[in-house]
């Protein structure tokens, strides 16, 4: 047990140089009596006046010794008795401290045929819990849908069984970056377009601010949206290019098609043409439907159309190699270079006639009353 005379030298030493207040002389103090840690800061703050303010204020801090703190506290207290101006006590730290949010999982659909798909996002940190955040992105009109909250991990693991069973498209595990990096294109074609996020997107804008290094305000996020892939790919296989209607057979890309809406007139010319009581031969009946598909593949897909498109098969083939199926991700990824490559003519790529050619038998099913026109509307 330490001496009076010790816990003085101790304190003397201190007054001299505080860098000499070490964990090795505050384990001495410690060691001492109670009574003898009392009388010595006592006397200590008694002989010094307002120069033990320092020391004390010091010690009156030290979490380590509870002892040696109560002690400090009382002698400081004496000293502002005696006219003494003694510092404010710092503000206790918090025994959970709140951490930053950052996203530690994530996960993406595949698109559908209006551009769509759902984003999730698992930000760990805040008190230690973890927190969801659901979105529906769009890459025509940005963020559709925000939802979320706080989640156990059991209920996490829950709800993704549960929406692998009823998706219809593909839904995959990606690194978080991919996922936020969805989320800041759509926020920069809000700034595009002049729009804004749903309101509930409020709650998570700092957090994927903080993730991003995004500055989400009226002008949407700083570094914009990532460059397709495949824009502008000096080399097309051609051949895997023409069997872009694979792809378009796939479940998953059952909802890929232009706009029923806008081909409604080229659907009843096409009618009209099936229709009429003139006999020509079967070659002027499909040189009569190719030009209708034509017409349409030069309206709907100019240079913007192009690229959306691209893009699309693009994160597609993503979503496939992920899933297993490279065949299909080599063929999307093929057709997509052609898409983007503007040199190549659009009117006479597989994938581009297939779009035409779908919706205009959709819309001639909406026409024959056989489909409601909004249950196949690409409108996001």
């Amino acid at each position: 047990m330490t001496d009076p005379a010790a816990c003085r030298a101790v304190l003397e030493a201190a007054l001299a140089d505080p860098a000499r207040l070490d964990a090795v002389a505050r384990q001495t103090l410690a060691a001492a009596s109670a009574p003898t840690l009392e009388s010595a800061l006592r006397d200590f703050a008694a002989a010094h006046g307002a120069a033990a303010l320092p020391v004390l204020a010091t010690l009156a801090a030290d979490e380590a010794a509870r002892d040696v703190r109560r002690a400090a506290r009382r002698a400081l207290y004496r000293l502002s008795q005696q006219g003494v101006t003694v510092p404010a006590k710092p503000p206790r730290r918090a025994v959970v401290e709140r951490r930053p949010e950052q996203p530690g999982r994530a996960w993406l659909s595949g698109i559908d045929g209006t551009g769509s798909r759902a984003v999730w996002v698992l930000f760990e940190g805040g008190f230690g819990g973890t927190a969801l955040c659901s979105l529906i992105v769009n890459d025509t009109a940005g963020i559709l849908d925000v939802a979320g909250g706080a989640i156990t991990k059991k209920r996490l693991e829950e709800e993704l069984k549960s929406l692998r069973a009823s998706q219809k498209l593909p839904w995959i595990e990606v690194p978080p970056a991919r996922a936020v990096g969805a989320v800041a294109e759509a926020l920069a074609l809000h700034g595009t377009l002049g729009t804004s996020p749903p309101a509930a997107f409020e709650r998570w804008k700092s957090v994927f601010e903080s993730a991003r290094g995004l500055s989400v305000g009226a002008g949407g996020p700083r570094d914009g949206p990532p460059d397709p892939p495949t824009a502008g790919s000096p080399r097309v296989d051609l051949t895997l290019a023409e069997r872009a209607p694979e792809l378009l057979a796939l479940p998953e890309l059952a909802s890929w098609f232009i706009d029923p809406e806008s081909v409604q007139s080229d659907s009843l010319a096409l009618l009209e043409a099936r229709e009429s009581r003139l006999v020509v031969s079967d070659q002027i009946k499909a040189e009569r439907e190719a030009s209708i598909v034509t017409r349409i593949v030069e309206r709907e897909l100019g240079p913007d159309g192009r690229r959306r498109w691209a893009r699309r098969l693009d994160e597609m083939a993503f979503v496939f190699d992920a899933t297993g199926r490279p065949e299909p991700a080599a063929i999307a990824r093929a057709a997509a270079a052609a898409l983007a490559d503007e040199s190549r003519d659009v009117t006479r790529q597989a994938f581009a006639t297939g779009l035409a050619r779908r919706a205009l038998e959709i819309a001639g099913e909406v026409a024959a009353g056989r489909l409601r026109a909004a249950d196949v509307s690409r409108k996001p």
